[in-house]
């Protein structure tokens, strides 16, 4: 059984994250309202502090990003996390994490990706970087996807350009270097960390 798709679909991307930092950072973060956790696997101490947000946050979905092969994704389960996130579509590596259980949402830019993806065992795809793919391209894409994939803009996402991109069809966003740069400060970051779940919150109800 794969894990369940999110109960908020804003996946907080934790570039750089110390170990240290972890579970100070994961606190304000789980109390904004994320669920979904990233730690991209292309910093030192990555794995290490999946596993520490991991034991802190059992009911939240963590995982790494930049996960490019299948020893990546060994490595993040083997540290407890149940999400895969990639900035590009590897069948192999996908299908690897569905197998194990993982919640996958790998990147894809072109269609031809996205069905890659899907095939390959997919939960949701991460469109990346979303402004080389644009609204229009989402539409596009939305057109011809099974009804009902998530889909997950990634790529310069603030809270002011979001409702565009739910208007094109995203149903979830990954959020980086405009929620969490390594040294944020915790009160700014749950400043910026509310903005977003307040925008969300209101784009959802409508």
């Amino acid at each position: 059984m794969p894990m369940s798709h999110p109960a908020v679909p804003l996946v907080a991307i934790l570039r750089g994250l110390a170990p240290e930092d972890a579970i100070a950072v994961g606190e304000v973060l789980y109390q904004a309202g994320f669920r979904a956790l990233e730690v991209p696997l292309n910093r030192p101490g990555a794995l290490e502090s999946i596993a520490a947000l991991v034991q802190r946050f059992p009911d939240a979905l963590v995982g790494g990003g930049t996960m490019l092969t299948v020893p990546h994704v060994e490595a993040v389960y083997a540290a407890g996390g149940r999400l895969l996130v990639s900035p590009n579509c590897v069948p192999a590596v996908i299908s690897r994490a569905a197998e194990l259980g993982m919640y996958c949402a790998p990147g894809v830019a072109t269609p031809t990706e996205a069905f890659a993806a899907l095939d390959a065992g997919a939960h949701a795809l991460k469109i990346f970087p979303c402004d080389m793919v644009g609204h229009a391209g989402l539409k596009a894409f939305n057109s011809v996807l099974p009804a009902g994939t998530p889909v997950w803009p990634v790529g310069g996402i603030t809270p002011d350009n979001m409702a565009g991109w739910k208007q094109a069809g995203a149903t979830g966003f990954g959020i980086g270097g405009q929620l969490y740069t390594p040294g944020i400060a915790l009160d700014e970051l749950q400043r910026r960390a509310e903005a977003y779940m307040s925008q969300w919150r209101s784009l959802a109800a409508l």
